[in-house]
């Protein structure tokens, strides 16, 4: 016989439910007040923008402005600058931290004992700026998008998380594989890879949103305009009107005004990775908790 299903009893809201619901509708109403103010700006037609002026909703979508932007050498430059770091450091980073962790979570390994340790212990202290500025320049990556790439393979954090998952894993597939004659290498690819699938989306995600944000290094060792990430165009667009190639000229101004030319470069520097991370935010909160169960 089938036991009868429990009946699903709506608890009652209280005060205090009600207070902290509409806490959150308000705060969250408050954080997307300028994503909402940047987005109508950057569609607001150049003929009604008036500064100063809280747009909400554009009376009239226009694309003069994304026109404009992508008709700019300087900016696409930029941007395509941001996709190859973000797409090569990516897969730098997978590369080196997966291996490197499945390699410190074999107590096997010689060293093993020292190399944990080691690891753990730039947690807390590290280099600093000038060491590492040092470092890149004497390596002659200045002014090279491996500046950006090759001092940040991996960190201590990304190692512990990933080794925590590696070892979650039932030791007896990698016994049953080494007993069919596969290598270390065949288990890492065809065992411990194919089951880590969350912790790969989930560092394919922060990696990329770090790569993709690149602004200090970059300030720091691009020395050239052409090598500029994204976020440092974005930057120098909104302190310096000059940085989109060169000195709009007047003519310019008064077709597409400059803070349109800017809410609507921002907005081209954001969508990537929003349109990217929903792919990918069902594996986000599994690979993390997973990887954060055992020390």
């Amino acid at each position: 016989m089938f036991a009868p299903k429990a009946k699903y009893v709506r608890q009652r809201m209280t005060l205090g439910d009600y207070l902290n619901y509409t806490g959150i509708i308000i705060f969250s109403i408050i954080c997307l007040l300028p994503f909402l103010y940047v987005l109508s700006v950057s569609f607001t037609s150049p003929k009604e923008y008036m500064p100063m002026k809280l747009i909400l909703w554009p009376e009239h979508f226009s694309l003069e402005s994304y026109s404009f932007i992508i008709n700019r050498n300087s900016f696409m430059r930029s941007m395509a600058n941001s996709v190859f770091v973000t797409l090569v450091g990516t897969v730098c980073n997978l590369a080196v931290t997966f291996t490197g962790a499945y390699g410190i979570s074999k107590k096997t390994m010689p060293g093993h004992k020292f190399i944990v340790p080691l690891v753990t212990f730039t947690l807390v202290f590290n280099a600093g700026i000038v060491p590492n500025f040092l470092l890149v320049r004497s390596m002659g990556m200045m002014n090279s998008f491996w500046a950006l790439i090759l001092p940040g393979l991996t960190n201590a954090w990304s190692l512990l998380i990933v080794r925590s998952f590696i070892e979650g894993i039932s030791s007896e597939l990698e016994e049953a594989a080494k007993m069919d004659g596969c290598t270390e290498l065949g288990v890492f690819f065809k065992i411990i890879l194919p089951l880590s699938k969350a912790a790969i989306a989930t560092f394919t995600v922060l990696f990329m949103v770090n790569h993709w944000n690149a602004y200090f290094n970059a300030m720091i060792y691009m020395t050239s305009t052409d090598n500029w990430t994204l976020p440092l165009m974005i930057k120098s667009m909104i302190v310096d009107s000059s940085a989109l190639g060169g000195a709009v000229s007047s003519t310019d101004e008064k077709t597409v005004p400059l803070e349109t030319i800017k809410m609507a470069a921002i907005v081209l520097s954001i969508a990537p990775i929003v349109i990217t991370y929903p792919f990918l935010q069902k594996y986000f909160e599994k690979g993390v908790t997973l990887g954060a169960v055992k020390g």
